[in-house]
């Protein structure tokens, strides 16, 4: 039913995919499907916010939160399971419609709860995704 099952997390907020990976993982399991794990950072090569950072921040942030998101893989995820990671840059509900597109995602699974001030990937990005993505997309609230 479905192939290839896109799961959103944010590195810095647990709660972007404590209660969600198990699901993650019985979905891929029982369906044989290959995940694609994607984190956003925010686009600092923009020339407005970029001149504030150093040269080449932006890239040398990518390349860290990518060496993060192996780690969190090899951590969280059983080896069974066939991973692809990703690191966006943008906008999260925008770069995880692009990036589901891009890989043919059937699913989206990712967690919501309840907004506070500093949420990054939950919350208000769970409800855009459900409402511009052509697709399945589960939510499990926290």
């Amino acid at each position: 039913m479905y192939n290839d099952i896109l799961l959103p997390v944010d590195l810095n907020h647990e709660s972007s995919w404590i209660t969600v990976l198990p699901s993650v993982i019985e979905y891929c399991r029982a369906f044989n499907a290959r995940l694609h794990v994607v984190t956003v950072v925010p686009d600092f090569g923009m020339p407005l916010v970029g001149g504030y950072f150093p040269q080449n921040f932006g890239s040398k942030m990518v390349e860290e939160t990518n060496r993060h998101l192996h780690e969190f893989i090899k951590e969280h995820v059983p080896a069974d399971v066939h991973v692809q990671h990703i690191v966006a840059e943008g906008v999260v509900y925008k770069e995880i419609i692009r990036v589901a597109q891009e890989i043919g995602a059937d699913l989206i699974i990712m967690a919501s709860h309840r907004p506070e001030l500093g949420d990054f990937l939950v919350g208000p990005n769970a409800e855009r995704v459900v409402r511009h993505f052509n697709k399945s997309v589960l939510v499990v609230r926290n």
